[in-house]
């Protein structure tokens, strides 16, 4: 997969499960991570790679970014290759990098995220909200990783 290398224009990261591929966005500076769409993913077959496609023309998007599965431990798991696979089909057919970061923890967090604001309606909404949360997670995780040490985030100014 690609190297990390910080190009001007946005970043779409995946969480790819078996039933919904959660999306999120970052902002054009590369700052911030919104969770943006679920896409349903149906078993059996192929996933919605051209709409994954399309949404990262319609944005503008850099890069990729895909939340790699691993057991507790950090070793690979039966679902890790399968997301290997999706990642090197996806940078082939867009022709841009994909980054694999670890999604350890991240359904878990995004599902504290979730209910922290409270109630919310139907489970299946919930969930599709999660998986968009989740990948706003690992996109802001990569993010924060490749921003630059700066000495302060407040400039000073005088006058």
């Amino acid at each position: 997969m690609a190297e990390p290398e910080r190009d001007k224009g946005r970043v779409l990261a995946i969480d790819y499960g078996t039933r919904r591929i959660g999306l999120a966005l970052s902002d054009p500076t590369g700052t911030l991570a919104t969770p943006l769409c679920t896409l349903p993913r149906r078993r059996g077959k192929r996933p919605p790679t051209a709409r994954i496609l399309e949404i990262a023309s319609g944005r503008r998007v850099a890069h990729l970014v895909l939340g790699l599965p691993r057991a507790i431990d950090g070793s690979d798991n039966s679902w890790t290759e399968a997301v290997r696979d999706f990642g090197r089909r996806l940078e082939a057919r867009s022709g841009l990098p994909v980054h694999l970061v670890d999604e350890e923890c991240t359904s878990v967090e995004a599902r504290a995220r979730i209910g922290a604001i409270g109630p919310i309606g139907r489970q299946r909404k919930d969930k599709a909200r999660i998986d968009a949360a989740a990948a706003a997670i690992i996109l802001q995780e990569w993010l924060d990783e490749r921003r630059p040490a700066e000495a302060s985030p407040v400039e000073e100014r005088s006058g």
